[in-house]
């Protein structure tokens, strides 16, 4: 299998990778590696402070509009950065908590901890609550897992005059298989890698005078395909099979359309496209999708030499 990154891509979180030499079974365990075996950080404990505290002479409760589970909920879903080279241990398996019981398991080479205390407006304020946001976490570990600024403006809770809310918060290494809040990635799929080709110029005229175009501007007409009258680039050819929709059954355009333009696949090709939750990016999730079914199989065909010896 062979693996490049189309031309244009990554865009921002999200990255289309042309993948050839390869059968869509392959493909598919890429994708499902991506959604389930990447390795990745996410709150998976929340300890949250209960009663009655005085501030300034002002009376604070410990409540909000969301019960605690809804609070933990929200907090697990917020991207934690992730930094495989950083290589922290799974909770579950650290050498340095392994012994120990449930309730004293957690140590900086397994866990990274946030910490949270924000309270309502001020009695005599004009403003009715605060917006409680993701911004708002502060991270006891390392700075380098603070929370990215594209993440940082996502609310969990409000609070009105008298509430405060004063939390810790553990993040640890999960994978997607065992619950969504660990999963990196969304909007996984492929298809298979086509080239455009022009059959008659006179035809296609119905869909070039509809003044479509491509993704990066240029407009959809013979000028696309060039002198060997194809189009064999990935961006392009799937902006061509967006717009053969408005050319295809039911358009009333099909039968003048006739099939002026058709796509060809190109066997053993496909292109794969996804967006990360920006708590890794989209190179890195696909490396490590790639190492963990390298891992696998490697894995596999030990157990298979060992069973027929």
């Amino acid at each position: 299998m062979k693996a490049e990154i189309v031309d244009g891509w990554p865009k921002e979180n999200s990255i289309r990778i042309s993948l050839s030499e390869t059968d869509a079974s392959q493909v598919n365990a890429i994708r499902r590696a991506l959604i389930s075996d990447v390795p990745k950080l996410a709150i998976t404990r929340v300890n949250i402070s209960q009663g009655v505290v005085e501030n300034d002479g002002q009376i604070l409760e410990s409540v909000n509009v969301l019960p605690d589970e809804m609070l933990a909920h929200r907090l697990a879903m917020i991207p934690i950065p992730t930094f495989p080279e950083e290589k922290l241990s799974f909770f579950e398996t650290c050498p340095v908590c392994i012994d120990l019981v449930e309730a004293e398991k957690g140590c900086p080479q397994c866990q990274v901890l946030y910490s949270l205390n924000i309270q309502g407006p001020a009695a005599d304020s004009e403003e009715e609550h605060v917006t409680v946001y993701a911004g708002d976490l502060t991270t006891i570990s390392d700075p380098m897992f603070d929370i990215r600024e594209e993440h940082r403006r996502i609310p969990i809770t409000i609070l009105s005059k008298g509430q405060y809310l004063e939390l810790y918060a553990f993040a640890t290494l999960g994978r997607g298989a065992s619950h969504q809040k660990w999963s990196p990635v969304a909007g996984v799929g492929f298809s298979g890698r086509n080239v455009a080709k022009l059959n008659n110029a006179k035809k296609a005229e119905t869909l070039f005078a509809l003044n479509l175009k491509t993704s990066d501007g240029r407009d959809i007409d013979a000028k696309l395909f060039g002198k060997n009258k194809t189009v064999d680039d990935v961006n392009t050819v799937i902006d061509l099979e967006r717009a053969l929709h408005q050319v295809g059954p039911g358009t009333g355009r099909d039968a003048d359309f006739d099939g002026a333009i058709s796509l060809e696949p190109v066997e053993g090709s496909y292109v794969l496209t996804y967006e990360t939750d920006g708590s890794m990016t989209p190179v890195t999730a696909f490396n490590l999708a790639m190492d963990e079914l390298t891992n696998r199989f490697a894995g596999l065909n030990e157990e298979i030499s060992a069973a027929l010896k």
